[in-house]
């Protein structure tokens, strides 16, 4: 526990003093995965494209990506090995908003060709980390990357922001009741154009709309006990859809 709080720790102070100038020089932090998506656009370079849409989505190398923020970061962090045994790549940026996911989509998730998305991403807007922003844009920012998604052949998956009743970050914020807002209208959104939705709110909250201490230290983060709960219901649910 002691490991994790200080992984938890220098997650929330994002990055160094470098790494945040270099990120005034990239805003969205293209640079963050420059690397490992040079080596798998390398892997993935004799996949078939163009020829027969339908089908050529399962000969995909790539399972799937999991979009997000510091939650989806520490998700690997934590259990890399989930990740590495059901062929899915993690895209989380601490600290990320809908909007500069939306900016990086192109090159952190179509240009690796996955067969899935999953998205998980609001966290951030609510905590207002780059300004206010309202509900609808947030949302609107999802359908974005869902809309992308779509017109490459990749099923996106949308997940629900997971229960915050506070955050460490912003104090002054009391988020349980938007991020529940928030969900209704992913899951409408979901619903209406007949794609997945996973609801780790349900799964995770406790009765005054948070994350219990026993799932996230600081209310927000799931420790390893909190992510193996996701980890089930993603599975089970994506049982449901990979066919």
């Amino acid at each position: 526990m002691k490991n994790f709080a200080i992984m938890l720790a220098l997650l929330l102070a994002t990055v160094s003093v470098s790494a945040q100038n270099t990120k005034k020089q990239d805003w969205a932090q293209f640079y963050v995965f420059q690397k490992d998506n040079a080596r798998i656009a390398e892997m993935i370079k004799d996949t078939p494209k163009g020829k027969c849409p339908k089908c050529e989505w399962k000969l995909r190398k790539i399972k799937a990506v999991l979009m997000g923020d510091s939650i989806t970061e520490l998700w690997w962090d934590l259990d890399s090995t989930f990740f590495r045994d059901n062929n899915f790549v993690g895209r989380g940026i601490s600290g990320q908003t809908t909007s500069e996911m939306l900016v990086r989509f192109r090159t952190d998730v179509l240009d690796l060709n996955p067969q899935y998305v999953f998205i998980m991403a609001g966290t951030n807007d609510v905590a207002e980390n780059n300004g206010k922003i309202t509900l609808e844009n947030i949302l609107g920012n999802l359908k974005s990357m869902v809309e992308l998604a779509k017109a490459h052949n990749i099923r996106p998956i949308l997940c629900s922001v997971p229960p915050a009743a506070g955050f460490v970050w912003r104090k002054d914020l009391s988020p349980a009741k938007d991020i529940i807002k928030l969900n209704k209208m992913i899951k409408e959104y979901a619903d209406s154009i007949n794609i997945p939705y996973i609801d780790y709110h349900s799964l995770l909250t406790d009765e005054n709309g948070g994350l219990p201490k026993k799932y996230a230290k600081d209310g927000v983060h799931p420790v390893l006990a909190g992510y193996k709960l996701m980890e089930g219901l993603l599975l089970d649910e994506f049982k449901k859809i990979d066919k």
